[in-house]
């Protein structure tokens, strides 16, 4: 399985998103340094509350703001979110490659899905829950056998990492 592959299926950006959400994360980017980006964003979440881009958009904001716990709990949706969209009803740790090929169809929802298990697998290990997140790195290792993502690139550093320790 290419995860490289998107073939005609539309990725969480061109997903179509209501002018209004537009300007309010247009906004939200404009005033960055401002309290108001925040509730700008958090509006558009209230608004629609499982649209890739406005995730994304919320995700970024908390992770590039360091505030990471919060940007975990967004990828968590985001990873909720796209599991019911790809026909995963259950927790990440139990999807598979066989899963995924059999939502193979949407290659552009399956690499998004893999791309925030691997973001909330990082921000796990940067916020001290190791474990969890060198699972959730493996996890995605497991389904991107080429390393397309870069999650076995993360787990080599944190191997050498800890040889250096």
């Amino acid at each position: 399985m290419d995860l490289m592959e998107m073939s005609d299926h539309d990725l969480y950006f061109d997903q179509p998103l209501p002018q209004s959400m537009e300007a309010l994360i247009r906004q939200a980017a404009l005033h960055y340094h401002q309290p108001e980006a925040e509730f700008m964003l958090l509006a558009a979440y209230m608004i629609l509350p499982h649209h890739p881009t406005i995730h994304v958009a919320l995700y970024r904001y908390y992770y590039y703001k360091h505030r990471l716990p919060e940007a975990l709990l967004i990828a968590e949706r985001t990873l909720e979110d796209a599991g019911i969209n790809l026909g995963f009803l259950g927790h990440w740790s139990e999807a598979t490659l066989a899963r995924l090929k059999a939502c193979d169809s949407n290659m552009a929802m399956v690499r998004y899905y893999l791309l925030a298990l691997k973001g909330s697998g990082f921000i796990c290990l940067r916020i001290g829950r190791r474990q969890e997140g060198l699972m959730r790195l493996q996890k995605v290792v497991s389904m991107d056998s080429e390393d397309r993502l870069g999650a076995a690139a993360i787990l080599r550093v944190v191997e050498d990492y800890r040889e250096e320790d």
